[in-house]
Formats: structure tokens, sequence, C-alpha cells
């Protein structure tokens, strides 16, 4: 498989504080790699720097053969990048097809053709009957499958979730996991960040693992459960659950 996108030495620092340093990892073209790490490891601000919300300091983004370093946002979602956001953060007051239309206007300014492109979106994601709610109006799980939706509408080639499971109970990431599965059954390169580790387990083929803005392992979610390094920094109550319950 090709390579989808490459970070090289990527680095960010805000003030005193190195929030990601050195970062390097490669993702094939319709793979699902999971982005994991304790909460400040660096996850969600190696996605803005991917996607053009901060200018690394240093490093390389090569998204599909191309630099993207210095791009707007905007830009790299129109070469084919597009993501969500840990809190999600939909026009509240807009109805869920309004929306999701306004990623579809990235690929077309016609209203006929970008309402089309927006359903389709819905449709795939489930939320077809809500398509008239308002947006402030829809539960945790629905306004994170509008995001899903929206990220959709713009036709992404890669698409980068951040956080879709957080907030949800056990019977809602079974359907989110479902989820990221039908979008890697479409052909969707998926970079995933999340806390839920079964989740994890269920749809990544490779993992990253971040702590303190390092990268300290990555490998198959075999590897990465039996890595001493990874179970001493984050997994220590998913590897080792605790009597009663087990911990993610």
């Amino acid at each position: 498989m090709a390579d989808a996108l490459v970070i090289n030495g990527l680095s960010k620092r805000f003030g005193g504080l190195r929030a990601v340093q050195d970062v390097s990892f490669t993702v094939k073209e319709n793979e699902t790699v999971a982005l994991i790490g304790p909460n400040g490891a660096g996850k969600t601000t190696s996605f803005h720097l991917i996607t053009g919300f901060h200018r690394p300091d240093t490093g390389s983004v090569m998204a599909f053969g191309r630099e993207i370093v210095g791009l707007k946002p905007h830009d790299i979602c129109a070469l084919g990048l597009a993501r969500t956001f840990q809190v999600a953060k939909p026009f509240g007051a807009m109805t869920v097809l309004s929306n999701v239309m306004t990623g579809a206007f990235l690929r077309s300014k016609n209203n006929a053709v970008a309402r089309e492109k927006a359903r389709e979106a819905i449709e795939f994601v489930g939320l077809s009957a809500k398509e008239q709610t308002a947006a402030k109006d829809l539960t945790t799980i629905d306004q994170r499958r509008l995001e899903m939706a929206r990220a959709l509408a713009t036709e992404p080639k890669l698409l980068l979730l951040d956080e879709v499971m957080a907030g949800l109970n056990p019977a809602e990431i079974d359907q989110a996991v479902a989820l990221v599965g039908k979008l890697s059954g479409r052909g969707l390169t998926i970079v995933i960040v999340e806390h839920v580790m079964r989740a994890i387990m269920a749809v990544a083929k490779h993992i990253v693992v971040l702590d303190h803005g390092q990268k300290i392992a990555e490998g198959s979610p075999k590897e990465i459960v039996e890595n001493p390094e990874v179970i001493r920094a984050y997994l220590g109550s998913y590897v080792h659950p605790p009597a009663g319950g087990a911990g993610a």
C-alpha cells in the first residue's frame, strides 16, 4: 500500500511547554491507525499540526506525497484531509442538514448538489431521521455522528477522528465502533485518537503511543498491550484491571 500520511520529526513548543517533540510515523492508504496516550501526551496537538490549525516549529507532514506544512486548514481539507474535534461544536441553531451542507460546499457551491452530498453523508452515519432537527437538540452521540457526516461531506480520502467516543455509554461505544468500521470499509484512511481501549483494539491495525509529547512505541495492538513502557505510561489499568471491573 502507498503512504497516505508521513509525519517526520514533528515538534511544537508553546512557551516553555514541549507539546510535541520529534514525532514520526507513517499511515498507509486504507489503514486505520490509532494515536493513544495519557492526557497531555500531544495527541490533539498532533492533529492540529497535521491539519494546519498550528504550524510546527520543525518537521514535515506529507499527505499523499505532498508537503502540507504551511497550508491553511481549508486548503488541507480540499486536498482530502478532514477531521472531527474533541468537543463537537455544530452550528446549534441550524438543522443537521444545513450543518452537513457546510462541509459539502467545499466541493460545490451549488445548493442542490451540496444538499444531495450532505444527505448521502447523513444517511451513511444513520441520522436521516433527524436531518431537520436543530443540532443543539441532538444527543452527544448524534452530535458526534453529525461531525462525522460534515467531515464526510467534504469527500475526504483521510479522516482524523478525535475522541469520537468520549462520554458515550457502552452501547453507544459499540455503535461508534461499528460506524468507524463502516468508514474503513468505505476505503477511507483513518487516524483515530481515543481513550476507550476496547474500541481501539477493535478498529485499529496499528497503534502509535505518545507520552509527554514523544512517541514511546508503535506497533500492532498485540505488541502495544505487551510493551512494558506503554503499560507503565498508560495501559496499566487496561492490561491489569483492578478487581471488580476493567479500567479503560
